[in-house]
């Protein structure tokens, strides 16, 4: 089942939510909505359940617009936040609530209810009250509820937000294989970069009601077309600088904005031009930290060190101009003020040009640059 968005606007109060937004989900797809809180992606979905009218554009299932239809027509199953579980129902009776509104036969509904729960693995849950449930056994319950009517498109608003960090990292691949199992259209909101590279077969970053970029994990992470993109999946180093130097393969960029410009060498891109002014951006991960002078390195001095989960987040200040790195616990020689060298790899750099860049032919890069 295949569901389209197509020039989709919100205005509340005259302020527009969404502006100018369009979707397209493949069958048995799960499209991502990433983005920081209040940029549009929640009010995305209740548009497509029918909660919300927009204010202009056109909502497609199987390319059929259903603009006009009502929530209950539309066949679209909604898993929300809260998971919206009713406490004075057990388990059997929050599942079949959706099923009894149809007014399907009892044996339906205790065929399909029953069937819904072994394969979500929670039959031992049947009669319990939902104030007796973990956070993740409520989870898969409001899974369940909003499978078990069969609906064409699933709806997820957040629904691992409520659960404590550990719990979070488990149910992520169980969830994404449960949906891959079933094999349902899916739309997926959330704002956690790992959780949306882990569920999603393609990710749409969004923010202040537009979206960013549509891609595959591996292509929103790996090559971000704008700032904002680079620096929400953690791409943090951009700078500005030009090429001065290009031959067949390898450019020289002069990288601006401290006190003092400094040269990095790089694969070249079909959009790279001697003298194009650009911006771009570094991944911390591919910023190594030496003792020893390296090539394609200059010099720095550490101004910051944070513990950052299993790696260390080092801040490095090059003439004026602030760079950070990730580096493995282990491998951290190093403490603030000390001097250190800074290279960087050829494929560390990619064209920020607002659209998908041709890649080096011989190597795929790491990162994204934009082109002013």
């Amino acid at each position: 089942m295949m569901i389209e968005l197509t020039n989709i606007v919100k205005k509340f109060d005259h302020k527009a939510v969404l502006n100018d937004v369009s979707l397209s989900v493949g069958d048995r797809e799960i499209m991502v909505l990433l983005g920081p809180s209040g940029c549009g992606k929640t009010t995305q979905l209740k548009i497509i359940a029918g909660l919300i009218k927009q204010n202009s554009g056109d909502i497609m299932l199987n390319n059929k617009v259903i603009n006009n239809l009502p929530p209950q027509e539309r066949n679209i199953g909604f898993v929300f936040q809260d998971y919206a579980l009713f406490p004075h129902k057990n388990v059997f009776e929050n599942i079949a609530f959706g099923l009894k509104i149809r007014k399907l036969s009892e044996n339906e509904i205790n065929s399909r209810v029953y069937e819904m729960m072994k394969i979500l693995e929670i039959e031992e849950l049947e009669y319990k009250n939902i104030s007796q449930l973990s956070g993740g056994q409520k989870q898969r319950i409001a899974l369940a509820r909003a499978l078990v009517t069969n609906p064409d498109v699933l709806l997820l608003d957040e629904p691992l937000s409520a659960l404590d960090p550990v719990l979070r990292e488990k149910l992520r691949e169980e969830l994404k294989n449960i949906l891959k199992k079933i094999g349902i259209t899916g739309i997926y909101v959330t704002h956690d970069l790992t959780e949306a590279m882990i569920v999603g077969d393609k990710i749409a970053i969004m923010n202040e009601g537009k979206i960013q970029q549509i891609g595959t994990p591996s292509e929103v992470f790996y090559r971000p077309r704008t700032e904002f993109v680079a620096k929400f999946v953690g791409a943090r180093n951009i700078l500005k600088g030009q090429v001065i130097e290009s031959n067949h393969d390898e450019v020289t960029i002069e990288v601006t904005g401290g006190a003092n410009s400094f040269k990095i060498r790089a694969l070249k891109y079909p959009i790279f031009e001697r003298k194009k002014k650009m911006h771009f951006c570094i991944h911390p991960e591919d910023v190594v930290l030496s003792s020893e002078k390296a090539d394609n390195s200059i010099r720095g001095i550490i101004t910051g060190i944070v513990q950052n989960g299993p790696v260390i987040k080092v801040s490095i200040d090059i003439g004026g101009l602030e760079l950070y790195a990730m580096v493995a616990r282990r491998l951290l020689k190093y403490e603030v003020n000390d001097k250190v060298w800074v290279s960087f790899i050829r494929n560390a750099l990619h064209p920020l040009c607002g659209k998908k860049c041709r890649s080096p032919v011989q190597e795929t890069p790491a990162s994204c640059i934009r082109v002013q």
